[in-house]
């Protein structure tokens, strides 16, 4: 099993079924503590989709989009923990993309735990976790409306593994995530959390205080199966509206239309961006 790198990430987002977008106000009992006078309505994609570290060239999407296969793309909207340069992800591209019929995907490499076992450019503390959540919280809102993605997107938080049995640090954790998405909320933006089954995505859960959780849930299972369901690990009332993602395999080599990516896949039944 391939290690999941902050600096060197490639991501799929994939599943059995035949892409189905709905646009409806689905989700929005998961996201508590919202305080926005008018959210609009939410976008959501139910299919085959696939990120990669570097958001590919306009022609390889356009190659890939014939291959008819996959729906949608993440990508690495912003952090200073984000390991790839984005030469390609300009709000032209999202836009080019969109008009294609991909369904846009934002991706937030925020602070990591103080716990965690990485070489990352920005981490938080204990005493610094909240205002540090505010500030890539309000970071986000600015890289995803720079590249046209308005309010009602979701921005789906990167929080690599760390030990979650080290209380202290968990509980830090727990603090910035709250943070950051009670502050995406604010400006009317739908919060997600991208994070391990064994770790990350496990401490948000499980969490027994659910205020200010994100209302969408992206968890890595490298088990190899297509599913937001079967495998779910923890309370199957959790997540049900259109909220969830699996990344369900790391690092695959993939050709379509003369192009080569290297991905991670994913099934996928969540929130995606909304364009203009």
């Amino acid at each position: 099993m391939p290690k999941h790198r902050l600096s060197r990430k490639s991501r799929y987002i994939a599943l059995a079924a035949t892409g189905v977008v709905v646009v409806a106000s689905a989700g929005l009992a998961a996201q508590a503590s919202m305080a926005a006078p008018a959210w609009p309505a939410q976008k959501t994609y139910t299919g085959r989709a696939f990120d990669a570290c570097t958001a590919p060239s306009l022609t390889a999407m356009k190659a890939w989009k014939r291959d008819a296969y996959y729906g949608g793309v993440a990508v690495y909207i912003g952090g200073k923990n984000r390991g790839c340069a984005q030469p390609n992800l300009t709000k032209s591209w999202v836009k080019s993309v969109d008009t294609l019929g991909w369904r846009v995907i934002p991706l937030y490499v925020g602070a990591q735990p103080p716990c965690q076992k990485s070489g990352n450019k920005e981490r938080f503390t204990a005493a610094t976790a909240a205002s540090v959540g505010v500030s890539n919280a309000n970071d986000a809102i600015a890289k995803a409306s720079a590249l046209g993605m308005k309010a009602g997107s979701p921005v789906y938080l990167n929080m690599e593994a760390y030990d979650i049995t080290d209380k202290a640090c968990n509980d830090a954790t727990l603090t910035y995530v709250r943070s950051f998405t009670k502050t995406l909320r604010a400006k009317t933006y739908r919060a997600g959390l991208y994070g391990f089954s064994s770790s990350s995505a496990k401490a948000i859960a499980t969490a027994k205080d659910r205020t200010n959780l994100p209302g969408n849930l992206w968890y890595a299972l490298w088990n190899g199966q297509e599913t937001t369901t079967k495998d779910w690990p923890w309370n199957p009332k959790l997540y049900t509206d259109h909220s969830r993602g699996h990344q369900y395999k790391a690092n695959s080599k993939e050709t379509r239309g003369g192009h080569t990516i290297t991905v991670d896949r994913n099934a996928w039944d969540a929130p995606v961006a909304i364009i203009g």
